[in-house]
């Protein structure tokens, strides 16, 4: 392994490091707390989901306009952008899907992914069918 892929091999850790610490810090893996949030009739809304957000937005903007700015990223030969950027039936369907699936379990992948480490089963459980509707989806696509 050369020093290139094992610098971008760290950054990619301590990105994820940070990122999961960050949600489970924020209470994120708690889908109570996101539902809480999506749930504005109960009367007992819960904005925690919106300052996350909030905090997110104040580290991605600034970032998106120094990446603008660089002729290539740090770690690696090129930007990889997406291709396609119109809104189409398959992203608002694909969207749609997301939403209800958040909606239903309370769970976005981040925040499960980084509520495996908590080894409940619903949060494995969740895991495994988001891997299931992946594969299914890949193969269906090919």
């Amino acid at each position: 392994m050369n020093r290139q892929t094992r610098l971008r091999f760290a950054a990619a850790l301590a990105s994820g490091a940070l990122f999961g610490f960050g949600l489970s810090w924020s209470g994120m893996i708690n889908p109570a707390r996101v539902l809480g949030f999506l749930n504005l009739a109960s009367g007992h809304w819960d904005p925690s989901l919106m300052f996350v957000l909030g905090g997110a937005l104040l580290v991605a903007v600034p970032g998106v306009f120094i990446q603008r700015r660089l002729k290539k990223p740090l770690l690696d030969q090129q930007f990889f952008m997406p291709e396609q950027n119109r809104v189409d039936a398959r992203l608002v369907i694909g969207s749609g899907l997301f939403g209800v699936g958040w909606g239903m379990a309370g769970f976005c992948p981040g925040p499960a992914v980084a509520g495996l480490a908590l080894g409940m089963a619903p949060v494995i459980l969740f895991v495994v069918a988001m891997a299931v509707g992946m594969i299914a989806h890949d193969r269906l696509m090919r």
